[in-house]
């Protein structure tokens, strides 16, 4: 067919036909992992439900209380270690298509922008509301009582202890792959990971450093790194999967739920600050199963088709934690509600009651961002 034509032109021909071939095969790699948005969706859903109960705000002294308490807890505990996975999983691709600084750009624009965006929101409701404390009731001790604290006070809180630490956590543990880059798929690597991780998991029993999970800043870069191997080796993944029947990882959930539980108990008998915290050895078994198992059902068309999370989830999360702060309370503040009094059954109700109202009220204003010009606010592209 190309008898005649130079040598040179040939090769960069068959280059041309090659490299085309490739990027074929990674579309088609790409579209076979659109499952991982309803996993997305279903983590996102546990998120704010974990994030409404009422159960962070209520001490029990009895122990059948506890369980009940930490139990309940224990539902979604999965959904963080599950975003850093399928995060690893969605951004194995941009790490061989971009260097490292377009991909950092990018991550700025769709990521950063709406991040900040959203804690600027936050810090502005909340000096809303001291300054209307101050006029409507007096109150002056609501006034912040200095303007570092109105301002890089509140940030720092907000990106160290609420929920928005996650992105700031993302983004360390995607500058630690990049910077080693060259061992992302090396066994080893991830193993030194993992060690870093049960370090956190070991401190929890030892106090070495503040246990909250929201300052181990390099306890979760073992998950990222976990969910860029597995896109790597997905086949192999999910040939091992195949053969694992379903019900037994269920089992294993479920044992591994009641020995979280169990910790998490544990933890409260021993004064832990945070008895709940994501990096329990159990937990991690736990999330690392229930992966599995989210993996092992596929794609969930009725999950993506209701709860459209590739284009919802990133404003639901940034925009949950000011709707259970700033709105939730001023609705149930009118019914004078006593979490001191309340029973872990009543609890249950409660917690129920605050994740409906709150998630309701979350993704009908994502929703209707996604239709104004502000869409950019939640990382959504024109």
């Amino acid at each position: 067919m190309l008898k005649g034509v130079p040598i040179w032109f040939r090769n960069a021909f068959f280059v041309e036909i090659e490299l085309n071939m490739e990027d074929a095969i990674v579309r088609k790699e790409k579209k076979s992992f659109d499952f991982i948005d309803s996993i997305r969706g279903l983590a996102m859903f546990g998120i704010v439900f974990e994030h409404t109960s009422a159960f962070w705000l209520i001490k029990y002294t009895e122990q059948s209380d506890r369980y009940i308490q930490a139990g309940y807890m224990q539902l979604a505990k999965f959904v963080t270690i599950i975003f850093f996975l399928i995060s690893g999983f969605l951004i194995n691709y941009k790490f061989t298509e971009y260097t490292p600084l377009q991909y950092l750009k990018n991550r700025f624009k769709n990521t950063i922008w709406p991040w900040l965006f959203w804690i600027a929101i936050f810090i502005l409701l909340n000096n809303a509301q001291k300054i209307f404390l101050y006029l409507r009731f007096d109150r002056s001790d609501a006034l912040p009582s200095s303007l570092y604290e109105a301002t890089l006070g509140q940030f720092f809180s907000l990106v160290f202890y609420s929920n928005y630490w996650f992105i700031l956590n993302f983004l360390i543990c995607i500058a630690i792959l990049l910077i080693f880059k060259r061992y992302l798929y090396k066994i080893g690597f991830g193993i030194i990971l993992g060690l870093i991780s049960l370090t956190y998991s070991v401190n929890l029993y030892s106090g070495w450093f503040p246990a909250e999970h929201t300052t181990a800043l390099f306890g979760f870069v073992v998950y990222l790194w976990l969910g860029v191997y597995f896109n790597r080796y997905y086949d192999k993944v999910s040939a091992f999967l195949n053969k694992v029947p379903m019900l037994v990882l269920v089992v294993a959930a479920v044992v591994f739920f009641f020995l979280s539980t169990f910790e998490t108990v544990n933890l409260m008998e021993r004064g832990v600050a945070d008895p709940y915290n994501t990096l329990r050895v159990t937990n991690i078994i736990y999330s690392l199963i229930f992966f599995g198992i989210l993996l092992k059902m596929g794609p969930m068309k009725s999950v993506q088709k209701i709860l459209q999370p590739r284009k919802t989830t990133y404003g639901i999360y940034l925009i949950h934690a000011i709707i259970i702060e700033r709105v939730l309370a001023e609705i149930v503040r009118p019914f004078n509600i006593s979490l001191a009094n309340m029973s872990p059954a009543e609890a249950i109700v409660y917690s129920i009651v605050r994740f409906v109202i709150v998630y309701g009220i979350v993704v009908l204003i994502t929703k209707l961002i996604l239709k104004t010009k502000f869409k950019w606010s939640i990382g959504a592209k024109d």
